[in-house]
C-alpha cells in the first residue's frame, strides 16, 4: 500500500513537472537588421518591416518555410480564360486577433486604402496591375472604380487591367496584407500602436520600443495557432553586425538576418553550419542624383561606373558573399533571359579606368579640376567599407569623396522624401521573380523608389508597353530594351548581386534558406 502511495506521489510530481515544461513559454529572439520606420503595411518599403508584418498579418496568400507562395486567407482561386479576373475563396476559420471574422470586405477595404491618394502609400504601384489602380492612386478616378469587389463574405473578385503572369506572387508582398477596417476607422494612423492594433497573422503586436525591440505574441485566434510553436517573438534592430554576432555567440539571439562580412572566415570556422550563405534575389547599387549639375552628364556617370572594381568589392569587402553585378536585373530571374549587361563587363579594370579618365577629361574634369561628391550610406561596417573602397577607386579619376552616414531609417526617409544627395547606397530585394519588379523603380512617376529622379519618356513607354503585353517572350524583349536604356543612362550604378547571410542557432528548427530570404516565425521552433 505504501509503495503504491509513493508511486502515485512520484507520478503526480512527474506529471506536474511535465505539465510545467509543456507550458513553458517559448521565446524567439530574432535579430532584424534595422528598426521599422512604420508597421503600416500600406506605407512600408523595407524588408526589415516586411519580416515583422508577415508575422503579424496573413494575406490572401502567404509564404511557406521554403519561401514559396502558399494559400493564406484564400484557400484557392480561379482565373478567367483571358487571365484578367481572379476569384478567391476565403477560408471560413480566418479571424482577427480580436475574434472578428476575416471577410472579403476587409480585403476590398484594404486594397482601396492603399490605392487612395490620401494614404500616400509609396509602394502602391506594386499593385497597379489591378484594374484602374493607377488611375485611382493618381486621383484620376474615384476609389469605387478599383477592380475589386466582395461577392460575399467568403468570395473576393479582383479584376486586372491585363493578364499579369506574376499576380499571385505579387499578392505575397506586404502591401497585399489586409488591415482591420474598424481599427483604422477608429484610430486612424495610430491603428498600428500596441493596444490599438488588430492583426490576423500568427502573432500580434504587444510592444514597440524604438531602438530596443518589437515584441509580438502568439495570436490564439489565428487559424493555424495549434501548429505555431513559438509564444513570443522579440525583434531586435541589429544595424551593428559585429555586435549582433557577439550577441549571437552569447546566446542572446537565436537568429540574425545579416552578418559582418569582415568576419566571414571567422564565422565559417567558428560557427560552422550556424552561418548560412545562400543565393538571394537582389541587387546592391548606388543611386546617382540626375538633378545634380555634375551627375547630369552621362559621361560622368559612365566613368564613375566603369572605374569600380566590382570583383574586389564582392570578394575582398564582402568575403565572397556577393557576386559582381553588371546589370540591374539579377541573372536567373523568372520571365526573362540574360540581363542587359554593361558593355564594359568583360574589359579589364585597367582598360576601364583608362576609358573612365578619357570620359571625364572629355567632360572637363580631372585632377586639375576635380569633382567633389558625397556618398550617403546607412549604418553598417559593410556599407562603410564599400564606400571607402569606391572612393579609393575614384581617386585616380580626380574625384574627391565625402561620406555621410546615418541610421537606416533616416537614410531611406531621406531618399524617399527627395532629400539632397549626390550618390547614395541602396539595395533592392525582389518581391517576386520578375524583371518588372526591378525596372519599375526608375519609372518617372515612381516617387517612392526613383531616388535618382530619372525621367526618360522612352523608358517609361517601354515599361507601359510591356505591362500591356500578354506574350511573355515579347514582354521580356521590351523589358530588356528598357534595361539597356537603364544601363546607358545609369540612374543607379549596379554593384553586386546579393547573397543572403543568416546566423541560425542550432537550437532553431524550421529555418530554410530560400531565394527570397523570407522566414516567417510561424514555421520555427526553439529547443533550449
Amino acid at each position: 500500500m505504501m509503495k503504491s502511495l509513493r508511486m502515485s506521489a512520484l507520478a503526480a510530481v512527474l506529471m506536474a513537472t511535465t505539465s510545467v515544461a509543456a507550458m513553458a513559454e517559448v521565446v524567439y529572439h530574432r535579430g532584424n537588421a534595422a528598426d521599422p520606420e512604420t508597421l503600416d503595411q500600406h506605407k512600408t518599403s523595407t524588408v526589415y518591416e516586411a519580416h515583422i508584418l508577415r508575422d503579424l498579418y496573413e494575406g490572401l496568400v502567404a509564404y511557406g518555410a521554403d519561401g514559396k507562395v502558399i494559400p493564406g486567407v484564400a484557400t484557392d482561386w480561379a482565373v478567367s480564360d483571358d487571365g484578367t479576373t481572379y476569384t478567391f475563396t476565403l477560408r471560413d476559420d480566418a479571424k482577427w486577433s480580436n475574434g472578428d471574422p476575416v471577410v472579403a470586405g476587409d480585403f476590398v477595404y484594404s486594397l482601396k486604402r492603399i490605392m487612395s491618394p490620401e494614404t500616400g502609400a509609396k509602394y502602391a504601384n506594386v499593385l497597379y496591375p489591378i484594374l484602374n489602380a493607377e488611375a485611382v492612386n493618381k486621383g484620376e478616378k474615384p476609389v469605387e472604380e478599383l477592380g475589386v469587389k466582395a461577392i460575399d463574405d467568403h468570395t473576393l473578385e479582383i479584376s486586372l487591367a491585363s493578364a499579369t503572369p506574376y499576380f499571385i506572387d505579387l499578392l505575397g508582398h506586404q502591401t497585399g496584407l489586409p488591415v482591420h477596417p474598424a481599427s483604422v476607422e477608429k484610430f486612424g494612423t495610430d491603428f498600428v500602436k500596441p493596444g490599438n492594433i488588430v492583426t490576423n497573422g500568427a502573432f500580434t503586436l504587444t510592444e514597440f520600443i524604438p531602438n530596443a525591440h518589437v515584441k509580438a505574441e502568439k495570436n490564439p485566434n489565428f487559424h493555424g495557432a495549434a501548429d505555431v510553436a513559438i509564444d513570443t517573438v522579440y525583434y531586435y534592430p541589429t544595424e551593428d553586425r559585429g555586435a549582433a554576432l557577439r550577441r549571437f555567440q552569447a546566446g542572446e539571439l537565436h537568429t540574425n538576418n545579416d552578418a559582418p562580412t569582415e568576419q566571414v572566415d571567422f564565422m565559417r570556422k567558428e560557427l560552422g553550419d550556424q552561418f548560412h550563405v545562400a543565393p538571394y534575389l537582389g541587387t546592391y547599387y548606388y543611386a546617382l542624383n540626375h538633378e545634380d549639375e555634375v551627375l547630369s552628364n552621362p559621361d560622368v556617370r559612365q566613368a564613375l561606373s566603369m572605374a569600380i572594381d566590382r570583383e574586389f568589392l564582392a570578394d575582398e569587402i564582402w568575403g565572397s558573399t556577393m557576386v559582381a553585378g553588371y546589370s540591374f536585373v539579377p541573372p536567373g530571374i523568372g520571365n526573362y533571359g540574360e540581363p542587359a549587361f554593361a558593355d564594359y563587363k568583360d574589359m579589364s579594370i585597367i582598360d576601364r579606368e583608362d576609358k573612365a579618365i578619357e570620359l571625364l577629361t572629355k567632360a572637363g574634369y580631372g585632377p586639375d579640376n576635380p569633382i567633389t561628391l558625397t556618398i550617403n550610406y546607412n549604418t553598417s561596417e559593410n556599407h562603410k567599407n564599400t564606400a571607402v573602397a569606391i572612393a579609393d577607386m575614384w581617386k585616380p579619376l580626380g574625384v574627391e569623396v565625402e561620406m555621410i552616414n546615418t541610421d537606416t531609417k533616416t537614410h531611406y526617409a531621406m531618399l524617399r522624401d527627395r532629400g539632397d544627395f549626390d550618390v547614395a547606397r541602396a539595395g533592392w530585394i525582389g518581391d517576386y521573380s520578375d524583371p518588372q519588379n526591378f525596372l519599375f523603380m526608375v519609372e518617372s512617376d515612381n516617387d517612392g523608389f526613383n531616388y535618382a529622379r530619372y525621367n526618360n519618356p522612352e523608358y517609361d513607354k517601354l515599361m507601359d508597353d510591356a505591362a500591356a503585353t500578354v506574350d511573355l517572350e515579347k514582354r521580356a524583349d521590351m523589358l530588356k530594351q528598357a534595361e539597356a536604356i537603364f544601363m546607358r543612362d545609369l540612374p543607379f550604378i549596379p554593384l553586386m548581386y546579393y547573397g543572403s547571410m543568416n546566423l541560425v542557432s542550432d537550437k532553431v528548427a524550421g529555418f530554410e534558406d530560400n531565394l527570397l530570404n523570407i522566414h516567417p516565425s510561424r514555421w520555427m521552433s526553439i529547443s533550449e
